[in-house]
């Protein structure tokens, strides 16, 4: 059996992929609580999983001072407290876990273009989207 990947895309709407033996095991969305739960219900044994979170915290940043930049500057601190949050949960827990810089895993991918690269048709959502790409193809 080979280690499963586990993409988490940071948020209030937490996205969760999963790449295993060389395909997409699982694309969804949830809570950063249910989030924790789906890791630890699949993977209980942390040797058997690596996490690979989405890391605000290595955001280069946003220029100028409009209430745009505002709004995802504060946003930005949001989903940078979530990887705090992660770090922390992952070393208590001992689970593996590499951080993502936000633009590792490429620019956001529509439905149909994700479908097209992937191969995945069920349901998703630009969360569950984002994690997918953070673990696809490793």
């Amino acid at each position: 059996m080979s280690i499963a990947k586990i993409g988490i895309d940071t948020g209030v709407k937490t996205g969760v992929a999963v790449w295993e033996d060389g395909q997409l095991a699982a694309v969804e969305s949830m809570t950063i609580t249910q989030a924790m739960e789906f890791v630890v219900g699949h993977y209980p044994r942390p040797q058997d999983c690596k996490l690979y979170i989405e890391d605000a915290r290595k955001w280069i940043g946003f220029n100028g001072k409009t209430k745009a930049t505002q709004a995802r500057l504060q946003g930005a601190g949001s989903v940078k407290r979530d990887a705090k949050i992660w770090e922390d949960w992952c070393k208590e827990n001992g689970y593996e876990v590499v951080f993502v810089k936000p633009m590792g895993k490429g620019l956001k991918k529509s439905a149909d273009e994700f479908k097209r690269i992937t191969g995945w048709t069920a349901r998703t959502n630009e969360h569950s989207r984002d994690a997918a790409m953070i673990v696809y193809g490793r």
